[in-house]
């Protein structure tokens, strides 16, 4: 199932790197110099000398070290084809031509490898047979400085007489050798950058796997569906498995080319969430972003210079779709691509990407958003709370100080400002309902916008407690009248456990529905039944009594032991079976648990 590009090798090891520069700077002159081999596939770019579509080339550099290279079009009309070959790749090679300098797309393609946070790339200032190289060396390395990329090594080089070849293959390896490993176990999202048939084989795609691994056999998940992989090929070569980075064809099983396109995604099932919003930060000079126009719609925030809603286009590694734009809280651009993904505004002076390496780029505006753990501090801190599951699929790392409550992940010191918050929600409820000992667990999460009512238990200190799915003030009092009435009632069963007071003594005493459930809810009375109220410790004093007799026992002699009424007993009996103190027999009859 080799493909056009004849890509062979195995993948012991390999890494790859994408290309990057403006149109005819000598982009393909420089791969074809130093792997020997036609990155141009289509006889119209050879005949053009204009490359249109992604190239594939490698070689093995001195150390023994595989390299795939990613050609990109440097043409403006071709953005989103460089978008598909560099979006994925972890590392670029920069060509800047010494008789041309610093041009439009160079900065656009610039743009790109730093809105997805490429911080790997060496600079190859080609055509110094032209003309003295050391200007541009200088220039363009600072421009770079101020972007993800920082530092970057530099190497004049000639296409044409070869020299400076060498020298790059060992910038080359000194730039490798310092990259990050991948992670093999990572879950897989292949960016489908060319889809095909081969006789016999049927629909193969290709790719550059950036982590995680691939085998034959194995089921990923495309546009909704499960498909599996028939065989794997790396450089051309058939392997087991391909694991990362590498460049990989994948044969898959019953699927037609024909619903395939650039730009889709493979990805390993269950790892990955779709989406229909995208929160995005855009970088770039005030002005430069998008523009109102007939699609603007009213929107009474106030926009960053230049901009307002309108209609966009998103891009990720090959895959574009238009989108809305608004400034606010709500994201805007609904397309379904997984968590994650990286994309860009197109358009001549690039206004920044939605999202870096690992996952959604935090922050609005234009000021740069942090990136790795601080990135993800600062993103966490917008969102306040954010379910764990969600935030560690968009890439984000868990930001230290963040807590940890159930499934979900709360903001670092959000905590103890809601805890500060709680005691004032409870006093200004007993204000308004003084018979209650404090509020619902439901108006607590409202009140401090809470999205589960699970969270209100990481906010609740002493004195106050969670009892009976209501937030309470430990030492909260009832109301004076009340509390003297109960106290009294308490006094009675003190003497006297099972002389729960009749319906008209409660009423005599100033205790109706309202009152008597206060008293339940501050702990003070037990409702048994209905109408019979007993002090809390009656389940201790029931048992008690009932471990002095014969087991099991009748409802009569139960009765006995407690000395009371069956006004009283038959309720009561009934609470201590619902309290697990005793069991109820097939005859009737009971015994102690």
């Amino acid at each position: 199932m080799t493909p056009p590009e004849t890509e062979q090798s195995d993948v012991n090891h390999m890494d790859v790197i994408a290309t990057a520069g403006h149109v005819d700077h000598g982009k393909s002159a420089l791969v074809r110099a130093l792997t020997g081999m036609e990155p141009d596939r289509w006889a119209e770019e050879r005949r053009r000398g204009l490359t249109i579509d992604l190239g594939f080339a490698w070689t093995t550099l001195r150390s023994g070290r595989r390299v795939a290279v990613v050609d990109v079009p440097g043409h403006e009309k071709f953005v989103g084809n460089m978008l598909a070959g560099v979006g994925p790749v972890p590392t670029a090679l920069l060509v800047v031509a010494a008789d041309d300098g610093w041009s439009a797309q160079t900065a656009e393609h610039v743009a790109v490898l730093d809105a997805l946070g490429v911080r790997h790339a060496l600079l190859a200032v080609t055509k110094s047979d032209l003309a003295d190289p050391a200007p541009v060396v200088a220039d363009v390395r600072e421009r770079l400085a101020a972007t993800s990329m920082g530092d970057v090594p530099a190497v004049a080089v000639s296409s044409v007489t070869g020299d400076g070849i060498r020298d790059l293959g060992t910038a080359l390896e000194a730039l490798l050798v310092g990259l990050p490993p991948a992670d093999p176990s990572a879950p897989v999202r292949l960016w489908i950058d060319r889809a095909f048939t081969i006789r016999g084989a049927g629909t193969v795609v290709t790719g550059t796997l950036a982590a995680g691994s691939v085998a034959a056999g194995d089921r990923l998940v495309l546009g909704g569906r499960d498909v599996v992989v028939r065989r794997v090929q790396s450089l051309g070569a058939p392997v087991e498995r391909a694991t990362a980075v590498a460049r990989v064809a994948l044969n898959l099983r019953d699927v037609a080319v024909e619903a395939l396109s650039r730009g889709d995604v493979l990805l390993t099932p269950d790892a990955f969430r779709s989406t229909e919003l995208v929160d995005v930060a855009l970088d770039g000079e005030q002005g430069s972003g998008c523009r109102p126009n007939r699609w603007c719609t009213s929107d009474p925030r106030p926009s960053p210079p230049g901009c307002g809603r309108s209609r966009a286009r998103w891009s990720a590694c090959g895959w574009a779709r238009p989108c809305r734009c608004a400034w606010g809280p709500a994201p805007a651009p609904r397309s379904r691509r997984s968590k994650g993904s990286r994309g860009r505004r197109p358009g001549r002076r690039p206004a920044g990407a939605a999202a870096t390496r690992g996952g959604a780029r935090a922050g609005r505006g234009h000021g740069r958003p942090a990136t790795g753990a601080a990135g993800a501090a600062v993103d966490l801190a917008r969102r306040r709370i954010v379910r764990t599951e969600d935030f560690t699929a968009m890439g984000w790392p868990i930001p230290e100080g963040a807590s940890l409550h159930g499934g979900w992940l709360m903001a670092a010191g959000l905590q103890d400002d809601l805890a500060a918050r709680v005691p004032d929600v409870v006093v200004r409820y007993r204000r308004l309902r003084p018979l209650e000992p404090g509020p619902p667990v439901e108006v607590v999460r409202r009140a401090l916008d809470l999205p589960d009512a699970e969270l209100v238990a990481a906010v609740v200190r002493p004195p106050l407690e969670l009892r009976a799915g209501r937030v309470v003030d430990a030492a909260a009092e009832l109301p004076p009248e009340v509390q003297r009435a109960v106290d009294e009632i308490r006094a009675r069963l003190a003497q006297d456990p099972f002389a729960a007071l009749e319906a008209p003594d409660l009423v005599a005493a100033g205790l109706g529905v309202r009152e008597l459930a206060a008293a339940v809810r501050s702990g003070q009375l037990v409702r048994i039944g209905d109408g019979v109220y007993l002090a809390p410790t009656i389940a201790e004093v029931a048992r008690a009594r009932l471990a002095s007799i014969e087991q099991p026992f009748t409802l009569s002699q139960a009765r006995q032991a407690w000395g009371t009424s069956r006004r009283v007993a038959v309720p009561l009996a009934e609470w201590l079976d619902a309290q697990a103190v005793t069991v109820r027999l097939p005859d009737n009859t009971r015994r102690l648990r």
